[in-house]
């Protein structure tokens, strides 16, 4: 019983990790644009990430549990590992205020252990060339959306009277509600996916249908993290990258919003984290890329570069911890 404990508190831990990030990402061109009070902003954030897993559908768990290495291949203690190491990388990319990749750190976690345990053989290729693929080119769409997204605005209200920025600073409310849903619909199955996989691990169930208690406290898990805040993360991406208006904090947010939605129905995890900041590049870049402070951008790229093979020497070490210990 305690070795099926550990993997679903760890997922939990990680949703945690997930809202605390998510609520800064949700929340960042809200604030800075000045169009709601930061706790206010919060509370939002909270209960979008919590309804999102429980009104769509659960494609991105199963994509998880079962595209990197089949649970039947895996033990709980590598997924123990796998867990441990993916939230020891996020908890330190956000002492460093980093905006970091759960998605990568939890898919470099997942191959740290394996294969460390097993070898490559245990490790399908092809649904993980299909994560990597979700992961690494939606931030390119994301930057796409962002860029033509503003563009259209900025042709569609050429004519229009200052009063405009009243509609884009109340319609934030709008944008914040739909971006949370969104997260919520993507990031939380993430763990929802490792806890089913541990059920199916442990023989408590037999395929991919997540239980309504493991929904719940995945939810739980993320709304709780999301109050918690995440400030420096909403220093680094709501005033790094450029100063931000309200036309900005709109166009960006249903920008990412529109790429993760679309991500959640195919089944493709992605990094929230990636995603929204790509698009306030490309909101930035719409108006003037000499405004974007790129070099920023940069550091963040390095981090994402970094995600995968360090969390999976991680997961690899403390699996050989692990398998000492226990």
């Amino acid at each position: 019983m305690l070795t099926l404990i550990a993997p679903i508190f760890l997922a939990l831990i990680y949703g945690y990790l997930n809202g605390f990030k998510d609520a800064s990402i949700i929340v960042a061109t809200i604030i800075s644009s000045r169009s709601m009070s930061p706790r206010l902003a919060l509370v939002l954030a909270s209960i979008t990430l919590f309804c999102g897993p429980l009104l769509f559908g659960a494609a991105v768990a199963r994509t998880l549990a079962s595209g990197i290495v089949a649970p039947e291949q895996i033990t709980l203690l590598m997924l123990t590992a796998a867990l441990a190491g993916a939230n020891l990388w996020v908890g330190i990319t956000w002492f460093f205020g980093i905006p970091s990749n759960s998605s990568h750190a939890l898919v470099g976690g997942l191959i740290g252990a394996t294969v460390t345990s097993m070898g490559l053989r245990v490790v399908n290729f092809p649904g993980l060339f299909t994560i990597l693929m979700f992961l690494f080119l939606s931030p390119i769409f994301g930057l796409a959306a962002g860029f033509l997204f503003t563009k259209l605005i900025y042709y569609l209200a050429r004519n229009a009277s200052m009063r405009i920025n009243w509609f884009f600073k109340r319609a934030q409310v709008f944008t914040g509600l739909v971006l949370g849903l969104s997260l919520g619909s993507n990031d939380t199955h993430k763990a929802v996916g490792m806890i089913t996989m541990a059920l199916i691990i442990a023989g408590r169930q037999t395929d991919f249908q997540a239980p309504l208690w493991v929904l719940l406290i995945s939810a739980t898990a993320m709304a709780i993290g999301a109050f918690g805040g995440g400030w420096r993360l909403i220093r680094t991406l709501g005033a790094k990258f450029f100063k931000i208006r309200p036309v900005h904090g709109f166009a960006a947010q249903l920008s990412a919003a529109g790429v993760v939605f679309l991500a959640a129905l195919l089944g493709g995890p992605v990094s929230t984290t990636q995603v929204v900041s790509s698009a306030i590049l490309g909101v930035g870049s719409a108006e003037r890329v000499s405004k974007v402070r790129w070099g920023v951008a940069g550091q963040i790229a390095k981090a994402w570069l970094l995600t995968i093979p360090l969390s999976a020497l991680l997961s690899a070490l403390l699996y050989k911890l692990f398998e000492m210990i226990f």
